[in-house]
Order: C-alpha cells, then sequence, then structure tokens
C-alpha cells in the first residue's frame, strides 16, 4: 500500500501511541484522521489530525457512521484498554472494550469500507509466560493469563477470522512492551520515572517502590513502535500476523538501575505489594524477524536513551515550578 496520498484513520489516536503513529503516517504523505470516544479532536492532535471522529467501540452505530464518513484507504486500531494489572480490577469492561470492540470495529468496515486495509495491534502478551533465553515467534500458541492479555489474544483471533472468512486486508501485531514520553505512569518505566523525578525535587523520601523486579521483558521505544506500523502498513503482507519488539530482554530490575544511575541524587529501592500483579509474566521476549523480512525494519532507539527521554519529560513541570 502506498501512504502517500492514502486516507487513514487512526482509533485511539488521543491514547499514548496514537499520536505517535499519526506523526509517522503524516510524514509519508498520508491525511490522518483520528476516532475516540472524546466528542472533538483533543488540542494536542490538532497540528497532526486532518479532522476527528467521535465513536466508541462498544457502539457499533456510531462506528459505523464514523468509518463511512472516513472513507478511509487504511485503519490502524490502537484503541482499547492497556493495563494487563489493571485489567485484574476491570475485567469485563477489558473484554468488551478489547475483544468486543474490535469486532464491532470489523464489522463496521466489512459494512462500509471493505477495501481498507486493517492494521489491528495485539500484544505480546498474548504468548503468556515463555522458557528463559528464548525468542518466541508467530506461530506459538497463545497462553494469557491476564484478563487484558485474554481479550487481545480474542481480538487476534477475530482479526484472523474477518481476514480469512470475510477476505477483508487485515493485518495483526502481537507488539511488546514499549514506553517513551508521554505515557502514562501506570505503566512500569514511567512509574519508575516519576517517582525518581519527584525525589530530584525534593517531593518525598530517596524511596523508589517497586513492584516485582525479577521479570524480563522485551522493551521498544514507542517512536520505533511506530515506524514499525506505518511499515507494516506498507509493505505487511495480507493476513498475517508479526511480532513487533526488539528481540532483546531486560529484566526490570536492570531497568530500575539504568533509572537510579540517571538520577541527581542517591536512591534506593523497596518493595511495595501494592505494585505486585495477582499473575506476572516473568520471561517474555520476541523475536522480530518478520517483521524485519516484511518491512527491513529495525529498532533503532537504544533503550538508554528511551529511558533518558523519559525521566526528563517527568522532570520538566517539576522544574517549572
Amino acid at each position: 500500500m502506498k501512504l502517500a496520498g492514502s486516507s487513514i484513520l487512526v482509533t485511539g489516536a488521543s491514547g499514548f501511541v496514537g499520536p505517535h503513529v499519526a506523526r509517522a503516517l503524516a510524514a509519508r504523505g498520508a491525511t490522518v484522521y483520528g476516532l475516540g470516544p472524546e466528542p472533538a479532536l483533543p488540542e494536542s492532535s490538532r497540528a497532526t489530525l486532518a479532522a476527528w471522529h467521535s465513536a466508541d467501540l462498544r457502539h457499533p452505530a456510531t462506528l459505523r457512521s464514523a468509518i463511512a464518513t472516513a472513507r478511509p484507504d487504511a485503519i490502524v486500531h490502537l484503541a482499547g484498554l492497556s493495563s494487563a494489572a489493571r485489567s485484574f480490577e476491570h475485567p469485563e469492561e477489558t473484554f468488551a472494550t478489547n475483544a468486543l470492540g474490535t469486532w464491532n470495529l470489523l464489522e463496521a468496515v466489512l459494512q462500509t469500507a471493505a477495501a481498507a486495509r486493517v492494521l489491528v495491534v495485539g500484544t505480546g502478551e498474548a504468548y503468556g509466560p515463555q522458557p528463559e533465553g528464548t525468542r518466541v515467534a508467530e506461530d506459538a500458541p497463545l497462553r494469557p493469563i491476564s484478563p487484558y492479555a485474554l481479550s487481545k489474544a480474542a481480538a487476534d483471533a477475530f482479526a484472523e477470522v474477518f481476514a480469512r472468512q470475510h477476505d477483508l486486508d487485515v493485518i495483526r501485531t502481537r507488539s511488546f512492551s514499549h514506553t517513551g514520553p508521554g505515557q502514562s505512569p501506570t505503566f512500569v518505566v514511567p512509574a519508575f520515572a516519576q517517582q525518581i523525578a519527584a525525589i530530584e525535587a525534593g517531593n518525598g523520601e530517596p524511596v523508589l517502590r517497586v513492584g516485582n523486579l525479577a521479570v524480563t521483558r522485551d522493551i521498544l521505544d514507542v517512536r520505533d513502535v511506530a515506524e514499525a506500523y506505518a511499515g507494516l502498513l506498507e509493505r505487511g503482507a495480507k493476513g498475517a500476523v508479526y511480532n513487533v519488539c526488539r528481540g532483546e530482554g531486560i529484566q526490570l530490575a536492570d531497568v530500575a538501575r539504568m533509572l537510579i544511575e540517571q538520577a541527581r541524587v542517591a536512591v534506593r529501592i523497596e518493595p511495595d505489594p501494592s505494585r505486585m500483579r495477582p499473575a506476572d509474566v516473568r520471561y517474555l521476549v520476541g523475536d522480530p524477524s518478520a517483521l524485519t523480512r516484511a518491512t527491513a525494519w529495525r529498532a533503532g532507539i537504544p533503550l538508554d536513551r528511551t529511558i533518558q527521554d523519559v525521566l526528563q519529560s517527568f522532570r520538566r513541570p517539576l522544574a517549572a515550578h
């Protein structure tokens, strides 16, 4: 698919990943529209998005109307609830939004924009725990252990069904952990960074409170992820699924250490039981070979730069006061 001159609708365009994806697509000459439950175009997105379509994934009629109005050549489906930790507290809402919401979107596409290419963004957490030292590939079985991962595994299956049974041009991703400036501190890297920035500003004792650090994750910069999604829209194979990942694991203990090394004051670590998940994937590292073969994409931003950028994003507002 040629992105220059195309019309692309991004669901969840006002979230963490959405603005990065919108910028990556606009840089390639696409006209980008946003879709979400907000009634109007968010201030932060006005420079990138041509227009805003208000619709809720849980309301099929509003989705059909929005997609019929937008008449997109392609859709990037990012919208949903993305916190595995919070999904244990709200499993029904998580499934309704992520799984049934994806079904509703694909039904709306089938009825109003059946020629559009659709990129359905999933999660590597759907694979569940993997043997240490391995890199999981797309042919591995899905064994989700959180309500969030289960909801995304169901959405992945729905997308595969629509591609196979209705011949929709659907591409799926299983995207591994990613972070960057603008991510909510409900996620691990910004949670650590927010605490350190507050400690530096004199707001609280010099203690970094953490959950389970004995887990290994494959962590990307969100800006690299946006480039991967743009590449998949251009060159991904219809009906295929791709891991979006670095292909390298890092233990969260090392992430915490990297942040503490960048801190401007001495900080010690203390476990916080409230930050522990009811169930956790101890080891999860992906194999990005299929993505690289299809698009020539590779992760370009080192993790230490990403961590530094996240920490700076929390320092700036504190320095202004």
